[in-house]
C-alpha cells in the first residue's frame, strides 16, 4: 500500500520518550479514564498527564467509544494506552488497529502470559499479530512507518494484581517485549484475602518484595495509587515505584465535590 501518509506516526506524541523513561526507571505520571467521553479525555490530556489509560475491563467503553477517546488523547499530545478485559489476543490486535499506543493487560500471573500479550501486540516475526488497516495504519496509507514504530515505539505493560504473579515475577520480567508492570492494589489484597486493606501487613511486605524483585530484574515497578492524594502517591515513588496512575476519573472528580461541599459546610 501506498505510504504517503507515513509522516502522520512521526507527529503524533512520541512514546519512545514514555519507553524510554521506563527503560531508565525515571517517574512518569498517567491516569485511568472510565467516563466514555471525549470532553472528560480531553481536560485528563490537557492536565499535564504523560498518558492516560483507557479501562477497558471495569467500564462500559465500547470500542468505537475507546477509539475517539485513543484520538482525543493524542490529539492533545498525551499518551494513550488502552487497560483491555482480558489477555485476548483478537481484542489486543483490535485496540492496537485504532491507534493505541499500548496496551496494560490484567491478570499476568506467570511467563507464558506475559509472552502471549507480547505476541498479540507485534506483528511477525516478533508476534503473531494479523495485519489489518485501520486508522493505526492511516487506513492503508500509512502501514510501512507503523510497522516500524510497532517494532520500537509500540508499549506492553503487564499488570501484577495475583500473589502467584509475585511468585512468578522474576519470570514475567525477563521476557522481551515486556516494557515494565503495575501493581492493581486492590485485586492482589483480594488473592491474599485481605481485599482493599492497604495496611496490612502481609500487603505492605508483599509491595516491598515486588519492589526488591522489579530492582533485581531492573525493570520499571507501576503502581496504580487509588486514593486522589498526593501523600499517598508520593509514599509509593519513595518506595521505588515510577511508573504511577494517578487514581481514576470518577473517583477524582468525586472527591473533589465532596471535599468542596464538605468544606462550605463547615
Amino acid at each position: 500500500m501506498l505510504d504517503s501518509l507515513g509522516s502522520v506516526w512521526m507527529n503524533r506524541p512520541k512514546t519512545v520518550e514514555l519507553k524510554n523513561k521506563l527503560k531508565n526507571r525515571k517517574l512518569t505520571l498517567g491516569s485511568w479514564i472510565t467516563i466514555g467521553n471525549p470532553i472528560v479525555a480531553e481536560v485528563m490530556a490537557r492536565s499535564g498527564l504523560e498518558w492516560i489509560t483507557i479501562d477497558m475491563e471495569h467500564s462500559v467503553i465500547t470500542l468505537d467509544v475507546a477509539q475517539n477517546l485513543i484520538r482525543t488523547i493524542e490529539l492533545n499530545g498525551c499518551i494513550p494506552l488502552v487497560r483491555v478485559h482480558e489477555n485476548d489476543p483478537y481484542f489486543i490486535k483490535r485496540v492496537m488497529d485504532a491507534g493505541a499506543h499500548g496496551v496494560i493487560i490484567p491478570m499476568v500471573c506467570t511467563k507464558e502470559d506475559a509472552e502471549k500479550a507480547v505476541s498479540a501486540v507485534k506483528y511477525p516475526p516478533q508476534g503473531t499479530r494479523g495485519v489489518g488497516l485501520a486508522r493505526a495504519q492511516d487506513y492503508g496509507f500509512g502501514f510501512e512507518s507503523y510497522k516500524k514504530w510497532l517494532e520500537k515505539e509500540s508499549i506492553v505493560i503487564v499488570q501484577i494484581e495475583h500473589i502467584d504473579a509475585v511468585k512468578n515475577l522474576e519470570e514475567i520480567l525477563s521476557v522481551k517485549g515486556v516494557d515494565g508492570f503495575i501493581v492493581g492494589p486492590y485485586d492482589i489484597s483480594g488473592s491474599m484475602g485481605t481485599p482493599g486493606d492497604f495496611e496490612n501487613k502481609k500487603f505492605k511486605a508483599t509491595i516491598s518484595k515486588i519492589m526488591s524483585i522489579a530492582t533485581k530484574c531492573k525493570k520499571p515497578a507501576g503502581f496504580h495509587v487509588i486514593p486522589p492524594d498526593d501523600k499517598e502517591i508520593n509514599r509509593y515513588i519513595k518506595i521505588g515505584y515510577k511508573f504511577i496512575a494517578i487514581s481514576l476519573d470518577t473517583l477524582i472528580l468525586g472527591s473533589l465535590y465532596r471535599d468542596i461541599i464538605k468544606k462550605i459546610k463547615k
